[in-house]
This record gives structure tokens, sequence and C-alpha cells, in this order.
């Protein structure tokens, strides 16, 4: 899996304009947390297409980043967290032990 480093804000901005064409996955994640190091290490794991974007958001050092998501897509903030952004919007947020590469194919196509 190529994982796209989300470090500034707009990023974001440009991550919901390629929304509009093909959809865009952010997800979220926490260093110091197990659950988040799990989910990651399932994705990691998972058979993607190679041509769906997965942004990568390191949320102890972009907590920033992180809010404007929450504010934007009005979600909560949840570590770890999987949002998929379809023509400008978020079609599908999920956390923890409930980030499953099966739905995430679904929603992305």
């Amino acid at each position: 899996m190529h994982w796209i480093p989300l470090t500034n804000m707009v990023q974001l901005d440009d991550i919901i304009i390629r929304s509009k064409e093909t959809s865009q996955v952010i997800f979220k994640h926490s260093t110091r947390c197990s659950i988040s190091v799990m989910a990651k290490d399932r994705l990691e794991r998972a058979a993607f297409p190679t041509d769906l974007p997965f942004h990568y958001l390191d949320l102890l050092n972009h907590r920033d980043i992180s809010n404007k998501i929450a504010e934007t897509f009005s979600v909560a903030h949840e570590s770890p967290q999987i949002l998929i952004i379809k023509k400008g919007e978020c079609v599908y947020d999920e956390s923890h032990n409930g980030i499953r590469p099966e739905e995430i194919l679904s929603y992305a196509s």
C-alpha cells in the first residue's frame, strides 16, 4: 500500500477536489494507540486497487488537520478513523475495530 502523507490544509482542499473524479480515503492514525496500529496493519495487508488513494494523517503531529476534517465533513473526531470522500462529501466514516477493508472497497467504488 502506498500512503500519501496528509500534512497540510491545502492537501485537504485538493482531496475534496480530486474526490469529484475518484474516491479518496483518509486514515487518521495515532502512533500511540495499539488499536490504531492494528487497524493500520489490517489495511496494509488488504488488497486495494492501486488507483484508490489512501491519505495518512498522523494525529499526533497534525491535530489541526484532524479538527478541520471533523468540521468540514461533520464527523466526530476519532482515532483510528477512516473516511471515504466521494464527490466532495464524506460517504463513509468508521473507527476502531469497525474499520474493515471490504466496507472501504464497497463505499469507495
